[in-house]
């Protein structure tokens, strides 16, 4: 078995990939489909969507992923589904052309602070659907990525990482997050000579490997 501090010092890339297996072995039998439908998203197709398939692919995709908890969906969904009831889905849309605009950039900072203007979603919502969008540049920030970068020794962000509210993450956490998973992505991709990693992966493997405990390597 390994931990994420030593996972994290490794130059084992066949260990890094094992570790991304953890992911699909939490994941719920009835949510594979669903989380493959979300692995294949691009920004072209979002982009070609219209103002009731915007809503209709947040409100029964994006935050089904996303909120699995049935209490948690309940209410996350009641705020989106305001923009139908009182006949705002264009406004809706103007934020996903902005998502799309700020997420190419990769303002990691004007990026989430836009996502999050989609009523239902915090940090955490939306990093999630920058991840999916531009897995390049964004990962998810969430309590359990938290937990697992304290548990590394020797990081800068140390301090920061220790006055974070993990269930409550500001916008500036979010950033400090991000290019965490991002510098850890690039480092990675150097050592390894591909351009295989991504923030998004990193971010994976540091959910799995909370939520699981460990790595088992045998």
């Amino acid at each position: 078995m390994i931990n994420v501090a030593s996972l994290w010092n490794s130059k084992d890339e066949g260990l890094w990939k094992k570790s991304m297996e953890n992911y699909w072995n939490l994941i719920k039998q009835e949510n594979i489909l669903l989380e493959k439908e979300m692995e294949r998203l691009v920004p072209a197709n979002i982009n070609n969507l219209g103002e009731n398939e915007w809503f209709e692919f947040l409100l029964k995709q994006y935050f089904k992923w996303k909120y699995t908890a049935p209490n948690r969906y309940g209410s996350t969904t009641k705020h989106l589904k305001a923009y139908k009831e009182n006949n705002r889905l264009g406004e809706l849309l103007y934020i996903r052309d902005r998502i799309l605009a700020s997420g190419e950039s990769g303002d990691i900072g004007n990026a989430l602070t836009v996502t999050k203007e989609i009523k239902g979603l915090g940090i955490a919502g939306a990093s999630g659907l920058l991840a999916l969008l531009f897995p390049e540049k964004f990962a998810t920030v969430d309590q359990f990525v938290v937990k697992a970068l304290r548990k590394v020794p020797g990081l800068p962000e140390r301090e920061l990482l220790d006055r974070m509210n993990p269930e409550s993450l500001s916008l500036q956490d979010g950033v400090i997050l991000i290019r965490i998973m991002k510098q850890k992505a690039d480092e990675l991709n150097n050592i390894f000579k591909t351009n295989y990693w991504t923030p998004r992966k990193i971010d994976i493997i540091l959910w799995a490997i909370e939520r699981k405990g460990y790595l088992i390597t045998g």
